[in-house]
């Protein structure tokens, strides 16, 4: 859809087709593009032009890329520069990132990663952060190493660590960057069919007329262009677990070949004369209200039922406040063990600012402002001054003052609310289920040391967890 306003972007690269490619992508969401094919002629084209951000291809860290980065940073200080390259490393990220790049992409570029980082980068995108370099660290996390003891996530990781053991098809929501994807690779390495692969397909990143041959496949000469036979990704994860993010994007063709899977475990390549069996696990996860969508008319009610037989709902890091210390010195335990990055600690102060900011972006937000901060920090601990973006959005931003009064009106203790929205303290009994879940997750259901620490024994704390009804895996 295009802009109000037309930007405009600089792309340094001397590779003729990707100039094509990348200029076709950025025409579409009102994009204008100029081109140089390397630093010198980039510089004299800046001299002359207003540009909205630039794009440099094929970059390595080398003395030569990182003086032209920092050249173009002493013209234009505060110009988006975003690093493409073919090689996904977290080391590149750290010395394009020292060097000055505002974010870092990796090709293949899928074209709405790279809308959402110049939109980010432009200050076009809400949440105010760029797409994270972090997610380019691919770690699976178990259950039991999710961090989180607010009892609202702790319910919605019992569920699908249930759902982990059937074949039933899963159905995640939750907002953009709450964690559904770690959740699903949670649910596939606990299921039988961890061995196997997890293939992970982003449906709102394929283009509505390749969706079909995408997930199923095609034959030879099926369409124009079709030269060769090409596997679906349902092919592809035959015998184990496919994940379907952004499920609600779908087109209307695609949902009814997509439920025929889900009654029969049959597929159609596009062009093929007859029909394949896969067994296949589906998991899918949606940012909006699937329910909703049924309601407008976008999304089939029957293929809703059929991914909705196991739900899970992931809350916003906002109504997890309590959760974000222990989740900041998770991410800055691992983003530690990259390459080029060290150790850090963080002080309470940066801890208070984290906890009093509304995080839009949820915890991928969270992610790349901390990775962000790492990466820049001279000294041994983050503090306030090592967040300067996200202490002048709370700055600036009614919400996160909002947030702030909110923290301090209602006061949390680990993970456990003491208060109720109307400012009326909570009754004993939800208070002490909450407790129970919060002993459960720390220390990673193991039951006999929960009751150590709770001062019970056994046997009542698994009566108490039947009067009030919590699952031991909460």
């Amino acid at each position: 859809m295009p802009r109000e306003a037309t930007r405009t972007l600089l792309l340094i690269d001397d590779e003729p087709a990707q100039r094509r490619l990348v200029a076709a992508i950025g025409a579409r969401a009102g994009w204008r593009m100029v081109t140089a094919a390397d630093g010198e002629a980039a510089l004299a084209l800046l001299a002359d032009q207003v540009v909205d951000a630039v794009l440099i291809d094929q970059w390595s860290p080398h003395p030569d890329g990182a003086a032209l980065i920092a050249q173009i940073r002493r013209e234009r200080p505060t110009l988006p520069i975003l690093m493409l390259t073919a090689l996904p490393s977290v080391a590149i990220a750290v010395d394009a990132m020292r060097a000055g790049a505002s974010d870092f992409l990796v090709k293949p570029i899928a074209p709405d990663k790279l809308l959402a980082a110049l939109d980010a980068a432009t200050g076009k995108a809400s949440g105010g952060e760029l797409r994270p370099l972090s997610e380019k660290i691919g770690q699976v996390l178990a259950f039991d190493e999710i961090v989180g003891s607010e009892p609202g996530f702790r319910a919605a990781l019992a569920i699908a660590a249930k759902a982990a053991r059937a074949r039933v098809p899963l159905l995640i929501e939750g907002e953009s960057g709450v964690g559904k994807e770690v959740v699903a690779q949670a649910v596939h390495a606990a299921s039988p069919r961890a061995k196997r692969r997890l293939v992970i397909v982003n449906c709102g990143a394929i283009p509505a007329n390749l969706v079909e041959s995408e997930l199923f496949g095609h034959e030879r000469g099926a369409f124009t262009g079709a030269f060769d036979r090409h596997i679906g990704r349902f092919q592809n994860a035959d015998g184990g677990t496919i994940f379907l993010d952004e499920v609600g994007e779908l087109p209307f063709d695609a949902q009814v070949k997509l439920l025929r899977v889900l009654q029969s475990g049959e597929i159609q390549p596009v062009g093929a004369r007859s029909p394949r069996h896969v067994d296949v696990r589906v998991i899918a996860a949606t940012n909006r209200t699937l329910l909703d969508e049924v309601a407008a008319g976008n999304f089939r009610e029957d293929l809703y039922y059929r991914l909705a037989v196991v739900q899970v709902t992931i809350p916003p890091l906002r109504q997890r406040a309590a959760d974000i210390p222990a989740l900041a010195r998770h991410l800055l335990a691992r983003l530690a063990r990259q390459p080029g990055m060290r150790g850090l600690g963080i002080t309470d102060a940066a801890l208070a600012m984290l906890v009093g900011f509304p995080w839009p972006g949820n915890v991928r937000q969270l992610q790349n402002a901390l990775f962000r901060a790492a990466v820049l920090c001279d000294g041994d601990a983050l503090t306030p001054d090592d967040f300067p973006q996200i202490a002048h959005e709370s700055a600036g931003s009614t919400v996160g003052g909002n947030a702030r009064a909110a923290a301090t009106a209602y006061p949390v203790a680990g993970g456990v609310t003491l208060f109720e929205p109307t400012g009326h303290l909570r009754s004993l009994e939800a208070i002490e289920a909450d407790i129970i879940r919060l002993a459960i997750g720390h220390y990673r259901g193991r039951m006999t040391e929960v009751a150590r620490r709770l001062g019970i024994g056994r046997s009542t704390l698994y009566r108490k967890l039947g009067e009030l009804g919590i699952d031991s895996a909460a």
